[in-house]
């Protein structure tokens, strides 16, 4: 059976920067494959056409520009906050707020986003909210090692797996 829509599609891979000698990124193997269900827009688009109508036992490898994946990195996407937005019973929980940790936030709007703590300033604490993996061009190799139908209700609640190369550390613990 060939990868096409509406089918369960699972695979290993190996995420590195830039191309085959790149430093890895991440890594699912086949004995915990990522699952998914093809055309429903929950991977990366031109990863989903880069293995469109492979079959189980196929092997794959290709690179993605960060452009056809997370994007540059967009300046504006890194702010100063007030310290005081951290402020919780009178105090500041340096456990939580220290360089290079990434906390969830939520924007004016309700929006929730996560940003990496870039810097601690007298009054201000610089996050960048970009994806971790922005302005990075990718490198992807990997084998099908499974495609099926997706039962009915497969199709109308999704499946509960929580690791795929849009999610950035699901099952490895995060990007590096």
């Amino acid at each position: 059976m060939n990868i096409s829509k509406n089918k369960v599609v699972s695979l290993s891979y190996e995420l590195r920067h830039n191309d085959k000698d790149g430093k890895v990124i991440q890594t699912v193997g086949e004995g915990s494959p990522l699952e998914f269900i093809f055309g429903t827009n929950s991977l990366l688009p031109v990863f989903e056409r880069n293995v469109e109508n492979m079959k189980a036992g196929d092997k794959y490898a290709f690179h993605l520009p960060c452009e056809d994946a997370y994007g540059a990195k967009i300046e504006d996407a890194v702010v100063e906050i007030p310290k005081t937005a951290f402020v919780v019973d009178d105090k500041i929980d340096d456990t939580v707020v220290y360089e290079g940790n990434t906390l969830s936030m939520t924007d004016t709007e309700g929006n929730r986003m996560n940003g990496v703590i870039v810097k601690i300033k007298d009054e201000t604490i610089v996050m960048d909210f970009n994806h971790p993996l922005a302005g990075v061009n990718l490198y992807f190799s990997g084998t099908i090692v499974s495609v099926r139908e997706a039962t009915p209700e497969e199709l109308k609640n999704g499946l509960n797996s929580s690791c795929s190369p849009d999610s950035c550390g699901g099952c490895s613990g995060g990007c590096s």
